[in-house]
């Protein structure tokens, strides 16, 4: 479906999920000129609209009061649970403009599920998927102004749930808050895509059997700062971990999970073993791979396979995905042994194909023939 079919209409439960929010305009809303000089070039993650959803919890209640309002700071009490215990979760999404003007999102469903499968882990109340998508809905129309036009320009939008109760004390707390805020986004490369370098951690692992991998949580983005650091050092720009038990497996990135292209066109990435995170853009590579025909694997992939892979040239592209940059070419992978490039190192062919036919779903430019895009506005 795309966004000029006549079946892309706003379904009449998602009217009836926004209006479940009462909104409550910003009195310091951005000035036009400097809304627009924002949009213009947007950083990731810099800027932010003038709103945001948010959703309270009580463990006697539920959850109450949904609502948006101004964005601005939150006021928390020196003894919130979440600055000691770290109960908190997050997702990440985008609301994309069509040529039409309206504004559609990618598999929000997906998002909403694997939040609620974060909140589990965590200890935290689940949030339906109608209050999920609603929030979102709800936040977009209001600051609708805010979505960018401009090529591979897009809202990013980010979910998050923490423990608000002021207590200290190692138990799940009685008070959560649930927001999502949003901010204008271009397009990640830019000036075009390019091949990433990739160093494997032999020192660090993100995750281990039984922890939180397989939930978007910030303790897991934390533990991957000091090996990033170390890939820095090492003239990488990503790491890339292996499995806590036998330290041989890839498992994800930091922030991605990664495909390996072989020879014979099959297409191979991890398989989710509970301490990989379950990728939204993952998932939909696996279809599309699959739509072309191409032999698609999940399967545990070996460090030392790999590196034999790319030496002997059975390995033809790696290359990582994730919302932020869709998919990523990777053209070199390091260690503390080894050094090669991938291909000849430059964006493989399935690499920039498949990217290209993601990009050109989530933007109306092909039809949505898996049903993927929700449409908000």
């Amino acid at each position: 479906m795309t966004s000029t079919d006549s079946s892309a209409i706003l379904p009449a439960e998602l009217e009836d999920l926004v209006a479940l929010f009462d909104v409550e305009q910003s009195d310091a809303p951005t000035p036009d000129a400097e809304r627009e000089a924002a949009l213009a070039e947007p950083r990731f993650g810099t800027v932010f609209t003038d709103h945001m959803a948010r959703i309270t919890w009580r463990r006697d209640t539920g959850w109450l009061d949904r609502r948006i309002e101004k964005y601005g700071p939150l006021q928390l009490d020196p003894a919130t649970a979440v600055l000691h215990y770290a109960q908190e979760i997050f997702e990440g999404m985008k609301a994309y403009k069509h040529a039409d003007g309206s504004v559609w999102t990618f598999r929000p469903d997906a998002n909403a599920a694997r939040f609620a499968r974060s909140a589990h882990r965590l200890a935290l109340p689940a949030l339906s998927v109608d209050d999920f998508i609603g929030s979102i809905a709800a936040l977009v129309r209001t600051d609708r102004a805010w979505v960018p036009s401009g090529e591979d320009s897009s809202l990013y939008l980010r979910p998050f749930m923490f423990a608000s109760e002021a207590f200290l004390g190692v138990r799940p707390a009685a008070e959560v808050e649930y927001l999502c805020i949003a901010s204008p986004v271009g397009p990640y490369f830019a000036g075009g895509v390019r091949p990433v370098s990739i160093w494997v951690a032999e020192d660090y692992h993100r995750s281990g059997p039984g922890g939180t991998g397989d939930a978007k949580c910030g303790g897991n983005y934390a533990a991957s700062l000091l090996p990033q650091t170390q890939a820095q050092e090492n003239g990488c720009d990503q790491v890339c971990f292996l499995d806590a038990t036998t330290n041989s497996y890839l498992e994800e990135l930091g922030g991605m999970n990664v495909f390996v292209v072989m020879a014979d066109g099959s297409v191979h990435t991890p398989e989710l073993t509970g301490s990989i995170l379950e990728g939204v853009t993952r998932s939909s590579i696996l279809q599309l791979a699959s739509d072309r025909g191409r032999d698609v694997v999940e399967r545990r992939i070996p460090l030392a396979e790999l590196v034999a892979g790319l030496a002997d040239g059975s390995v033809r592209e790696v290359f990582a995905c994730g919302t932020a940059a869709v998919i990523t070419p990777v053209g070199r992978l390091a260690g503390g042994t080894f050094d090669h490039t991938v291909g000849d190192g430059e964006p493989g062919d399935l690499t920039m194909q498949i990217r290209t036919e993601l990009t050109d779903i989530q933007y109306g430019r092909a039809a949505d023939r898996h049903g993927w895009m929700r449409r908000l506005a």
